[in-house]
C-alpha cells in the first residue's frame, strides 16, 4: 500500500505545479500500441488535449488525439489515399516526418515526407531558416500541404504550405525550477524515469542511476558515453523516442561528410545540428573515409574538428550503444568490455576520450511491468529542460566539498566532473544541492569512468596502470575508494594465511597475463604425481612435471627429513583469468610442492613471480611491470621476485612498487624460504 500513496504524491505534485505539463504515460502507451510515431509527437497531442487527472477531461482528449491521428497522421500503407485526399480536397494538415535537400539546379529547396513517400515537395525558404534541422535527420511536424498541377512544371505538384515542428515553443525555466523543488531527490529521480516511460518501482536503486545516467548526453555538452550490454534492455530508447534534439544513428556505414563537414555543400554535419548522436550497433560502425576514426578521435577531445582550411566547433553529445552476446564474467577474464566495437575503433587513444560507461548488463531486459501507467512530464518539455541545462555547468560542485585522488590524471578528473555535473543538472536542475547528493553523483562518476580505465589497461597495458580511483572530504580529509563491481579484483587472492601447498603465481598463459593458483595434496605412497584442473593441456602439464622432477632431485636442500619418495602429490591447477595454458609453471610449482611436504603455509597475500630450467636456472619475470599490476588488482599484498629481474625495477612506477613488501630470491631453495617467511 505504501507505494501507492508514494505514487499519489508524486502524481498530485506533478499536476499541481506542472499544470498542462504531464500527462499519463498509459495514455501514450496506449496509442503508442496503435500509431508508430515517436513519443514525443504523441505527447505533444497528449499534453494539448489531455493534461489533466479528471477523467473526463482525459476520455475526450483521447477521442480528439485519436482523432488528428486518424486524420493527419500518415500511415506509410495509406499514403495513396492520403496523396488523394490532397488533390481533391486541394489541401490537407498531416503529421509526418520532413527532410529537407537543396536542389542546386531549381534553386530551391525540396522536402521528403518519409511517410507520404513524396519527394520534391517546395518548401519556402522561410522555414529552413527557422529550423536547420530539417536539413540534416529531418523534423516531425504538422504540415498544411497544397495540391497545385500545370502542364510542364519540374517539381513536385505537392506544396509546403505551413509548417510547424511539434516540439514546445518555449520553456519556463524559473516555473520548472520552482516545482522542482516540491519534490525530494527520490522523487525526482522517479519523476524523471517515469517521464521517459519507465516505472522506478519496478528497478533497483542502481538500475535506476543507470537509466538516469542515459539522459547525462542530453544536457551536457561534448559528453561522450558508450553503453554495452545484452539485447533488450531499452539502450536506444531515449535517443530515438525521447527527444527531437537526438539523433540515433544505425549502425552501418556513415561519412565524415555527413556526421562532420561536407566539403562541397560547406554545411556542418550531424554533430553541428543535434545535441545527441547516437550510434546503435556499434559492432557495424564503419567509416567510408579513412580518416573517419580519427576525427571522431579530435572531436571527442575538444569538441571541435579540422577540415580543409577551417576548425569548426560543435556541442553534440557522443553516445555508443551495442550488445555483449558473452558472459560479462568471461569477457572481463579473457578480453576487455569494449571488445564489441569494429576492429578500425579498438585503439586506446580512442576509448580514453570516453567520459563514462555504464554497464548495461545490470539493467534488466524490459518487461511490460517496466514501463509507467503514471503521470509524467510530456517528454517534449523534458527535452526542453534538457536543453537549457545544456547552458549551465555544475562541474565546480565537486571542489567544494572533495578533492579526486592521485590516481586521476587531467582526462580522468574531466571525465568525472562531466558526468557528476550532469546527475547534479539532472537531479537538481535550481542547483541546491548538499554535500551527501555530490557524493552520490561523485562516487556513480567515478565507477562509471574506472570501467574505462580498467579496459584501456588490458588494451593499452601499463600506460593506464593507475585505475585505483578515490576522494578526499575536504573537511575530514577521509580518503574513499571507488571499485568496479565486475571486476572481482581484490578478492581473488583472499585475506589471511592459506593451507600448505596453496600458491598463487603470474604467468603468461596462451594467450595473456593471469593469475594461477596451484592447490597442492599430498597421500602417504611412492612418490607419483596427479596433474588435474583447467589449463593442464600437455604444455601446462609439462611446466608443472619439470617442477616435480626437480622437487624430487632437490628437496634435500631444504631439508634433510623431506622424502618426496614417501608420498604421493596431487597439483590441482586453477586458472583466475581464463588464461590457459601456461609453461612457466616449474619454479611455483617446486615452491608449492615444498610448503606442502613440510606442511608449512606460505606467507599471507603472497605472489611467487618468475620460473626455472629443469637445471633449475632461474628465468627472469616478463613483463615485471604488468605482472605486478595483475597481482596488486588481484589482491597481493607480498611478492618475491628473482634476482635476475632487479635490473626491470625501474620500468615500474614507483607507486605501485611500493603497494608490495618485496623479496628477492638468488636460486629455487632460496626462493622457498623466502615465500615462506624462512630467513
Amino acid at each position: 500500500m505504501e507505494t501507492n500513496v508514494t505514487d499519489k504524491t508524486i502524481d498530485d505534485l506533478l499536476n499541481q505545479h506542472f499544470p498542462g505539463k504531464v500527462v499519463r504515460k498509459d495514455l501514450t502507451k496506449l496509442i503508442k500500441e496503435g500509431a508508430n510515431v515517436p513519443v514525443f509527437v504523441l505527447e505533444y497531442l497528449l499534453g494539448m488535449h489531455c493534461a489533466s487527472s479528471d477523467p473526463e477531461v482525459i476520455e475526450q482528449g483521447l477521442v480528439t488525439v485519436k482523432k488528428i491521428l486518424s486524420e493527419n497522421y500518415v500511415r506509410p500503407d495509406e499514403a495513396e489515399k492520403v496523396k488523394s485526399i490532397v488533390r481533391e480536397r486541394g489541401s490537407l494538415k498531416i503529421i509526418d516526418k520532413i527532410t529537407v535537400k537543396l536542389n542546386e539546379k531549381r534553386d530551391i529547396y525540396e522536402a521528403l515526407l518519409s511517410n507520404l513517400g513524396i519527394k520534391g515537395v517546395d518548401v519556402p525558404t522561410t522555414y529552413i531558416q527557422m529550423y536547420e534541422k530539417l536539413l540534416v535527420g529531418g523534423i516531425w511536424s504538422i504540415v498544411t500541404l497544397r495540391y497545385f498541377y500545370e502542364e510542364g512544371q519540374k517539381g513536385s505538384p505537392f506544396i509546403i504550405e505551413e509548417l510547424k515542428p511539434i516540439q514546445m515553443p518555449n520553456l519556463d525555466l524559473e516555473v520548472l525550477i520552482a516545482g522542482r523543488k516540491a519534490f525530494t531527490e527520490t522523487q525526482w529521480l522517479d519523476v524523471l524515469l517515469r517521464s521517459v516511460g519507465m516505472e522506478p518501482v519496478n528497478f533497483s536503486e542502481r538500475a535506476k542511476w543507470h537509466l538516469l545516467a542515459r539522459m547525462i548526453p542530453l544536457v551536457e555538452n561534448n559528453f561522450n558515453m558508450c553503453e554495452l550490454g545484452p539485447r533488450g534492455t531499452g539502450k536506444s530508447h531515449i535517443y530515438k523516442e525521447i527527444s527531437p534534439n537526438s539523433i540515433l544513428v544505425s549502425g552501418g556505414k556513415t561519412t565524415v561528410a555527413n556526421l562532420f563537414y561536407n566539403m562541397s555543400s560547406r554545411r556542418v554535419g550531424l554533430v553541428g545540428l543535434w545535441d545527441v548522436v547516437a550510434f546503435d550497433e556499434v559492432a557495424g560502425i564503419t567509416f567510408e573515409d579513412k580518416d573517419g576514426v580519427q576525427i571522431m578521435k579530435d572531436y571527442m577531445a575538444s569538441g571541435s574538428f579540422a577540415r580543409g582550411r577551417d576548425s569548426i566547433s560543435a556541442n553534440a553529445s557522443m553516445v555508443f550503444v551495442g550488445n555483449i552476446n558473452q558472459s560479462v564474467d568471461v569477457m572481463v577474464k579473457t578480453s576487455h568490455l569494449l571488445a564489441p566495437f569494429p576492429e578500425a575503433m579498438i585503439d586506446s587513444a580512442f576509448f580514453d576520450r570516453f567520459h563514462c560507461y555504464i554497464p548495461g548488463w545490470e539493467i534488466p531486459k524490459m518487461r511490460p511491468e517496466f514501463f509507467t501507467n503514471q503521470f509524467g512530464l510530456i517528454v517534449d518539455y523534458l527535452a526542453e529542460l534538457f536543453r537549457e541545462m545544456r547552458k549551465r555547468n555544475f562541474s565546480d560542485a565537486i571542489e567544494k566539498y572533495f578533492r579526486l585522488g592521485r590516481d586521476l590524471n587531467q582526462r580522468d578528473t574531466i571525465a568525472v566532473k562531466r558526468t557528476a555535473s550532469g546527475l547534479l543538472k539532472l537531479l537538481y536542475p535550481h542547483g541546491e544541492y548538499d554535500q551527501e547528493a555530490v557524493a552520490r553523483c561523485l562516487e556513480y562518476a567515478l565507477e562509471c569512468r574506472r570501467r574505462v580505465k580498467e579496459q584501456l589497461k588490458k588494451i593499452g597495458g601499463m600506460e593506464f596502470y593507475d585505475v585505483h580511483f578515490s576522494y578526499r572530504n575536504l573537511a575530514t580529509n577521509e580518503e574513499k575508494f571507488i571499485n568496479v563491481p565486475e571486476q572481482g579484483g581484490s578478492s581473488l587472492i583472499p585475506d589471511g594465511q592459506l593451507n600448505p601447498g596453496v600458491l598463487h603465481t603470474i604467468a603468461r598463459g596462451t594467450n595473456h597475463l593471469g593469475l594461477y593458483r596451484l592447490e597442492t595434496q599430498r597421500t602417504a605412497g611412492n612418490g607419483t604425481l596427479k596433474i588435474s584442473g583447467m589449463g593442464t593441456d600437455s604444455q601446462g602439464k609439462e611446466g608443472i612435471k619439470v617442477g616435480f622432477d626437480y622437487f624430487k632431485a632437490n628437496a634435500s636442500r631444504v631439508s634433510v627429513s623431506m622424502k618426496p619418495v614417501d608420498h604421493d602429490f596431487h597439483v590441482h591447477l586453477v586458472e583466475l583469468h581464463n588464461t590457459g595454458a601456461s609453461t612457466l609453471l616449474p619454479l611455483s610449482t617446486f615452491v608449492a610442492l615444498c610448503s606442502s611436504l613440510l606442511d608449512k603455509p606460505l606467507q599471507a597475500q603472497m605472489v611467487v613471480l618468475g620460473s626455472m630450467s629443469l637445471g633449475g636456472s632461474i628465468i627472469p619475470v616478463e613483463n615485471l611491470a604488468e605482472s605486478l599490476q595483475v597481482a596488486f588488482d588481484a589482491g597481493a599484498k607480498r611478492i618475491i621476485l628473482p634476482m635476475a629481474s632487479v635490473t626491470d625495477i625501474p620500468t615500474i612506477p614507483g607507486e605501485l612498487f611500493a603497494k608490495f613488501q618485496t623479496s628477492f630470491y638468488s636460486d629455487p631453495v632460496d626462493a622457498v624460504f623466502k615465500a615462506l617467511g624462512v630467513q
